[in-house]
């Protein structure tokens, strides 16, 4: 079952990859923040660097929102070094390992009988409380400047209207 909006966020704490270390992340570790936690199928794939790589290009866009990105697949943490530490190149903030797959089926992304995740985002704001999610098969990327648009919005506090972006007229308190 998927987690609810307006609910908390299902709390984890995993080995992650980040900065050239493994260290331990726990999703209690960014309250105050607006976390957009997303799910991927598989390291060394070929859908999945294109997002990873996005999401990483962005990282100081979302930093000025106060919003961090943490990214998660059912690989080990292992694996999420050697494919940073090859091609896939320097990546701005933890890749988790879900490989008990957990926390894949605890946000409800795990597709059980090929024991990977869909493609799941998650905006989590700083009090720990799901306020949206999307999530995508196998095939399709998700577009980073869309969900920071989102986040963008959230922040508003206030009704946005479809297409709404940074600088245009809300529809006011929501």
């Amino acid at each position: 079952m998927a987690p609810q909006i307006g609910k908390p966020a299902p709390e984890f704490t995993s080995a992650a990859f980040t900065k050239g270390e493994i260290k331990e992340v726990s999703l209690r570790d960014y309250r105050g923040k607006w976390v957009v936690l997303f799910f991927y199928p598989l390291d060394f794939t070929f859908v999945c660097p294109t997002e990873i790589q996005g999401f990483s290009e962005k990282i100081a866009e979302f930093n000025k929102l106060n919003a961090e990105i943490l990214g998660c697949s059912v690989d080990s943490v292992y694996s999420h070094k050697a494919w940073s530490e090859g091609a896939l190149g320097t990546i701005n903030y933890p890749l988790i390992s879900d490989i008990n797959h957990r926390i894949s089926r605890d946000y409800g992304v795990l597709l059980e009988e090929k024991g990977i995740s869909l493609r799941g985002v998650f905006l989590i704001d700083p009090e720990g409380v799901l306020r949206s999610y999307v999530v995508n098969d196998l095939t399709v990327g998700r577009n980073v400047e869309e969900i920071l648009r989102i986040v963008q919005a959230f922040q508003t506090g206030e009704l946005c209207p479809v297409g709404w972006k940074p600088g245009q007229p809300t529809l006011g308190k929501a």
